[in-house]
């Protein structure tokens, strides 16, 4: 199975000269991915899990091996005070060994407040595999520029098997459906009955695991606070929190319209899509899915690692035109995206947008093997060989 994740070598590199924080889903392969680090990068290094009585000790006293070349925290940002806590750490030791920080959760938002960390670290996001992660494919994608395309017999069976046990490690190697079924209920326990508990002051936490388990079946269309408000009978501002506290958990995400002068959009409506497809009703509404995930990677990316202003859109206007999705760097539309079942006519919505807004790529994504080809300025393909050239 991979060895090496897509983000490791920028890490090492990074960790040079500043700490590193990775946040991401529970279960994403965080803890994995930064022992991988300290193994193939110092000659010795220390891991310490804040969940772990002894490790919260050694942490609350400031004791690590002499010769540790890397400190590895793990969950610290349920300790309190832990944003002063590594600031001092980091000021005090950052010529004796480097800090590698990991968390369940949105270490970006919770360092803020108390003394600040800015420019004390970089943060990434670790996403669950991908088609092109899969196969090893380390593409060079660059913002404006056209995407490299290759056929290769493993695409098709490699999306597939994404497809039904998602990108997460340990369901997608067994290949097991009913430990699929098992691990989806585990998981949204512990993120809810643990992860969230330990950091946020929810007294209802059965209704907010009830809340979770309704989002699947929200995926690809308009969200409704509302709508959702009724369904588990509480009021706007607790929807509202409790959305906001399971998109920082790394549960869901979101994605707003994009606006401009020339488009008449509807702004506040948002997207929702979960970080795990394979909990998604198999379907459009989950292929819809596993192609905003590989997007919101590539837009990730390209932000935490390159500094690029990348961000993902829908298109959505008063007029009823509406497209799937828009990647814009510097809130200019770069490229455009259609996902089809099996529709390969291409789609009217993308060639109006695309003139409205000089989208300059065009592509309309349709789960059959082996399409590719061009159309009024649109590129209809198979999704698989479309998310292969991505990250």
């Amino acid at each position: 199975m991979l060895k090496n994740r897509y983000l490791e070598q920028k890490i090492t590199s990074d960790l040079t000269q500043k700490m590193v924080f990775i946040g991401g889903p529970r279960q994403v392969g965080k803890t994995t991915l930064a022992k991988q680090i300290g193994n193939q990068s110092y000659q010795k290094y220390a891991y310490l899990n804040w969940d772990n009585i002894d490790d919260k000790k050694a942490i609350l006293k400031s004791a690590f091996p002499a010769d540790a070349q890397l400190l590895i925290f793990d969950e610290i940002h349920k300790y309190r005070n832990w944003k002063n806590y590594i600031k001092g750490q980091f000021d005090k030791n950052k010529e004796l060994f480097d800090i590698l920080v990991t968390g369940s959760a949105r270490l970006d938002l919770y360092q803020k407040g108390g003394d600040s960390l800015l420019g004390r670290y970089y943060y990434f996001r670790l996403h669950p595999f991908s088609v092109a992660e899969v196969l090893k494919k380390n593409n060079l994608v660059v913002p404006f520029e056209k995407l490299s395309f290759s056929s290769e017999p493993a695409m098709p069976a490699t999306f597939k098997r994404l497809f039904e046990f998602g990108g997460f490690p340990e369901p997608f190697i067994h290949e097991d459906k009913e430990a699929l079924r098992r691990w989806h209920n585990q998981r949204i326990e512990k993120i809810v009955k643990e992860d969230i508990r330990d950091v946020e002051s929810i007294r209802d936490i059965s209704t907010l695991q009830t809340l979770a388990l309704l989002l699947p079946e929200k995926v690809g269309s308009q969200f409704s606070l509302n709508s959702l408000r009724e369904d588990i009978l509480v009021s706007h501002k607790t929807i509202s929190f409790w959305m906001d506290v399971l998109e920082h958990f790394y549960y869901h995400f979101r994605i707003p319209t994009y606006s401009a002068k020339n488009i008449h959009s509807l702004r506040k409506e948002k997207k929702m899509y979960l970080w795990d497809w394979s909990e998604v009703p198999s379907g459009s509404a989950r292929l819809e899915n596993i192609v905003a995930s590989h997007l919101l990677k590539l837009c990730h990316l390209l932000y935490d690692a390159q500094g690029y202003k990348a961000e993902l859109h829908y298109l959505r206007d008063r007029d009823g035109h509406e497209v799937d999705f828009l990647i814009a760097v510097d809130k200019k539309p770069w490229m455009a995206i259609e996902v089809k079942s099996s529709d390969q006519v291409p789609s009217k919505h993308l060639h109006y947008f695309g003139k409205k807004l000089s989208i300059p790529f065009k592509y309309q994504l349709v789960q059959t093997e082996n399409i590719d080809f061009i159309q009024n300025d649109i590129r209809v393909m198979s999704v698989d060989k479309f998310l292969s050239a991505l990250v």
